[in-house]
């Protein structure tokens, strides 16, 4: 038999977890042990926010990123809900506004001091009441400021408008309901068009967010979702779950048809919920289990196989929930392209994970930091919900700024129009990479070919 090499072209084929020492850890954390499937955790590049355990309300704590080692268990916490907390999530445009989630029914708007807390928090900026039962799970708008969506045990969605000047809010601006039964993960497009959901009743929805019309639905009868997220450069969603024989499953499904997923692959035997994380500056995913040590990752593309296994983090302690630190808050001189902050309830730590990509330089590696998603929001939630798209909202700004100004919305929208082309170019550079790889599979061919007619001729 000839021997046949495998080769594949990636970048990102030896990238490895590298955990943080002791010292870079944060020690003596009182994690909450609520059974919601959520990541109980939010990070930005000043502070991590962890939900915990405590008696007579809900809780949740506000560590600057740099004070790691030892918590003081007297440490100042957020604690103005009347019931356990159930989800955190920091504002995408704004490093120090946090929101939470509770069984209290209620969604609360926090406003963090610079300096991080120095006493307990109690009185939030704003408070959302429209729920009637508890809240599970919140998540921002990606492109528009102050554009907030909340969904309960009361089988709704809510949209929330922040730019008001009331301090308790009881009328949210839409109520989408379109679910059955509890929903389990929200996730948006790249732009915010679309909202995708996942719900107790394992199917898929495609959701207009701004008018709440159902799009599409998605019902597999070998793949109960239970988390799904949008791949946005790939058109792509993915769906983390159960097959019929109860094996935990991950499945593709094309954005434009939900008839039936393009991809199936089951993984293991285990019960715990699979958290799936998508780069899309480096089209890696990160499929995380509850309860599980370790942390698989994959690359994806475009066509077939579609997803490529690259390889495993493994732990011996297990990871009740996990933050995951925006891409600008990364260490780019260590190559690092993506990190999580894994809550270890054994040890009551929060444990940072650094993914990081192999350079013998130290230097800055332009190829596997292209363009990505900023801190500055693209429109205004007025803006947003009169159906304006990004573009046309920086084109209205420039146009009704006075003087000066003017200029600056103008290389504002170029750098939009930048970051477009340079998307662009990513994705001629990976199919060029694909040529090359398929031109390296021509020669082996050939090569296997020559094998075969000496020896028929030897003989």
């Amino acid at each position: 038999m000839t021997w046949r090499p495998q080769y594949r072209s990636s970048k990102f084929r030896h990238v490895f977890g590298k955990a943080a020492t002791k010292e870079n850890c944060y020690d003596g954390v009182p994690i909450t042990r609520s059974v919601q499937d959520n990541h109980f955790c939010a990070v930005n590049p000043y502070f991590v926010a962890v939900i915990t355990e405590c008696a007579g309300g809900g809780a949740f704590l506000v560590i600057p990123i740099h004070h790691t080692g030892k918590v003081d268990p007297h440490l100042p916490r957020v604690c103005g809900h009347r019931a356990n907390v159930l989800d955190v999530k920091w504002d995408p445009f704004d490093d120090f506004c946090i929101a939470s989630c509770s069984e209290d029914c209620t969604v609360k708007i926090w406003d963090i001091p610079q300096q991080g807390l120095l006493k307990d928090l109690t009185t939030p900026r704003k408070e959302l009441q429209g729920h009637s039962r508890r809240v599970g799970l919140i998540e921002w708008h990606p492109t528009a400021r102050n554009v907030l969506f909340s969904t309960a045990y009361d089988y709704k969605v809510m949209v929330w408008n922040l730019d008001t000047t009331d301090k308790l809010v009881k009328n949210p601006v839409r109520t989408i309901c379109l679910h059955a039964d509890v929903v389990l993960s929200m996730s948006f497009n790249t732009d915010g068009s679309r909202l995708a959901t996942s719900c107790k009743d394992r199917k898929i929805r495609v959701i207009d967010p701004r008018s709440g019309v159902l799009l599409q639905e998605a019902s597999c009868k070998s793949h109960k979702a239970n988390k799904v997220l949008y791949l946005g450069n790939v058109k792509m969603l993915l769906s983390t779950g159960n097959s019929r024989w109860n094996q935990r499953q991950i499945a593709l499904w094309d954005q434009e048809d939900l008839s039936v997923p393009v991809l199936e692959e089951d993984l293991d035997g285990s019960s715990g919920v699979l958290f799936p994380f998508y780069d899309p500056d480096t089209h890696m995913l990160y499929l995380a289990g509850k309860g599980d040590g370790n942390i698989r990752y994959y690359e994806i593309s475009p066509e077939k196989p579609y997803v490529q296994f690259l390889m495993e983090y493994r732990s011996t302690f297990p990871q009740k929930g996990m933050g995951l630190m925006p891409k600008r808050g990364l260490d780019v001189h260590t190559c690092e392209v993506f990190r999580f902050y894994r809550l270890v309830t054994t040890k009551s730590l929060i444990e940072p994970l650094s993914m990081i990509v192999p350079r013998r330089s130290e230097s800055y590696q332009e190829d596997i930091y292209p363009m990505t998603a900023g801190c500055e929001a693209a429109m205004t939630a007025d803006e947003w919900f009169t159906g304006m798209d990004w573009m046309e909202s920086t084109f209205n700004r420039a146009l009704s700024v006075p003087g000066g100004s003017f200029s600056n919305m103008v290389l504002e929208l170029c750098s939009q129009l930048l970051q477009l082309f340079y998307q662009q170019q990513d994705e001629i550079r990976r199919l060029r990479e694909e040529l090359n790889q398929k031109e390296v599979r021509i020669k082996q061919l050939e090569l296997e070919i020559r094998n075969v007619r000496n020896s028929l001729g030897a003989s």
